[in-house]
């Protein structure tokens, strides 16, 4: 595994989320034109089924392994990142744990309220993209999170600027 050692730091403050389930941001929303960006390349990945979530409120939309996988990168069935409604735009996902420490050290995510306890400790909330540039770093994390739930190797972060 190629150890990168970080991502473009996100800018601002962090966004205001609950501290329980459900687990949502709360302002600092993406557009929503950014959100159906984001949508449409989720749908793009190959081997994935498009469903609502088993785990979060009604109305969002998730992204399911249709092959079984990384049986530790999965919140519910195979069930690895989901994106929040359009008045949050946020998503939850299971990172490996290098691309997690990155996520978290460049201002991009928080933990889930439950990670650790009954949820993969490296399951984040992912704050929704503000800009184009936020867009591809989430995009990045989205990928990580499909290719840790396919068994693959994290690549790494170069074509990234912020």
């Amino acid at each position: 595994m190629t150890h990168y050692t970080r991502l473009p730091a996100r800018t601002g403050a962090k966004p205001s989320t609950t501290p329980r389930t459900p687990h949502q941001q709360l302002d600092q929303t993406s557009p929503l034109e950014l959100q159906e960006k984001l949508w449409q390349r989720m749908m793009g990945l190959a081997g994935v089924s498009i469903r609502p979530s088993g785990i979060s409120v009604p109305g969002t939309r998730a992204l399911w392994l249709e092959q079984a996988g990384n049986p530790d990168a999965f919140m519910v069935g195979r069930e690895f990142a989901h994106l929040h409604p359009a008045h949050d735009g946020s998503l939850h996902m299971i990172l490996d744990p290098h691309s997690h420490a990155l996520a978290m050290a460049g201002g991009w995510a928080e933990s889930h309220p439950l990670a650790g306890r009954y949820t993969s400790r490296t399951n984040v909330l992912v704050y929704g993209p503000r800009d184009e540039a936020e867009l591809d770093v989430v995009w990045w994390l989205v990928q990580q999170s499909y290719r840790y739930a396919s068994g693959l190797a994290a690549e790494p972060p170069t074509q990234l600027q912020h």
